[in-house]
């Protein structure tokens, strides 16, 4: 990836503090006792002053819901805040409190069935949004996206140095500064056509590794965000689409890149290779929610249809060598995280097909170009997707 110009005039830029309006409801609203209480707003202070962890509203929801032993579920990035947060909440809520060490990828890994296992009532999940509505989870949950301030000020000068007025951008990023890319679209609309996106049941802007908007015509992607993996995910999406990433953290804007017709080439491969298979396996992710059973049924109801032999095999993490024990397995299909396959699918000794390249295989749907990425999409393209409408098993789609 390219540096291009991220330095308007730094020395001159102030950092905005994202307003957030607060609307008052009688049963929602924070007690005041919480809100004012010193020593809480003391200990707050311990964390980063521009993260917001929503710790008042967290207290106000444990104590609301009369819980006694509360579960904390971090990704990596903000674990090395969980233990100040966990002395918070077993001083002032005099609760007992779990932190849930396992690796967390995304919101997909939601564990509400290892915090009912640990004998939780009550359930943070920090840093995601609600791909798992809280309705439906086996314990009351709570979401916490952890919004994080930044610089919008060099942010905006930066599209404005970068960008030539009356341009037609598309503005997407993570969670965490989603009310950053709100703001700074409405400082630049008056000289840029600007359009935030949205494939619910994300939130709009949001884009995650596996799901993003097919986008109209526009001159340019800016993805506000640090990493490249969900950055990806509109990317191959929308391939001939001009992108570019700000880091919040590095302060600079760099051109991004993807490599599209390689990666047709590795997963057509890997689909006409999984053809001429006898046997799959047929992997269900147990990593949090992860794994659909509603599509584990239907690829069920498929491969029986097509009269292919299958086994089922629930695995947490998916890696080369454990599957190379499975020698009777000529093809595997998992039903985890659509993206494994796509990144890592090469170093699998056998093909590994997501639930669209396995419908692409038994001939349920044609190749899609580009390459679709709906999966948690209300709009997706097939039963291959935990959110899409259920369509008869013996339905042949075309697009």
């Amino acid at each position: 990836m390219s540096q291009i110009s991220s330095t308007p005039n730094s020395s001159a830029v102030e950092i905005k503090k994202v307003v957030r309006r607060r609307v008052v409801r009688t049963v929602n609203a924070i007690p005041e006792n919480i809100l004012n209480n010193e020593e809480l707003n003391q200990a707050i202070k311990l964390l980063p002053a521009n993260y917001n962890f929503e710790i008042h509203k967290t207290v106000w929801h444990i104590e609301k819901n009369k819980a006694t032993r509360v579960a904390l579920q971090f990704p990596e990035g903000l674990l090395m805040y969980s233990c100040i947060i966990s002395d918070i909440l077993e001083t002032f809520c005099k609760v007992e409190v779990v932190i849930m060490g396992d690796v967390t990828y995304g919101a997909c890994c939601i564990d509400d069935y290892s915090a009912i296992s640990l004998g939780c009532d009550f359930m943070v999940h920090y840093g995601h949004s609600c791909l798992v509505p809280v309705n439906t989870t086996k314990i009351k949950t709570m979401y916490v996206f952890v919004e994080i301030g930044i610089n919008t000020s060099h942010f905006i000068e930066t599209v404005k140095l970068n960008f030539k007025p009356n341009s037609r951008l598309c503005f997407v990023g993570i969670v965490q500064f989603l009310s950053s890319l709100h703001y700074a679209k409405k400082q630049l609309e008056d000289q840029y056509t600007i359009i935030i996106p949205q494939s619910k049941p994300l939130s709009p802007g949001e884009v995650l590794g596996c799901t993003s908007p097919r986008l109209p015509e526009i001159d340019a992607i800016v993805f506000l965000g640090d990493g490249r993996f969900h950055l990806e995910s509109i990317l191959i999406h929308n391939p001939g689409v001009p992108a570019y990433a700000y880091d919040p953290y590095s302060k600079k804007l760099t051109i991004e890149k993807y490599n599209h017709e390689q990666m047709y080439n590795l997963r057509q491969d890997a689909i006409n290779t999984a053809r001429k298979a006898k046997r799959f396996g047929l992997i269900l992710g147990t990593l949090g929610r992860q794994g659909s059973p509603k599509v584990l049924e239907d690829i069920e109801a498929r491969l029986i249809k097509a009269d292919k032999e299958y086994t089922i095999v629930l695995l947490s993490e998916i890696y080369p060598q454990k599957l190379d024990t499975f020698s009777d397995i000529d093809c595997w299909i998992q039903i985890a995280c659509p993206r494994l396959s796509i990144d890592w699918g090469y170093a699998f000794s056998k093909p590994l097909l997501s639930p669209y390249e396995l419908s692409v295989a038994l001939g349920n749907i044609k190749w899609q170009q580009p390459y679709p990425m709906d999966f948690y999409s209300n709009e997706s393209l097939g039963t291959y997707t935990p959110n899409h409408i259920k369509i008869p098993v013996n339905t042949s789609i075309e697009y």
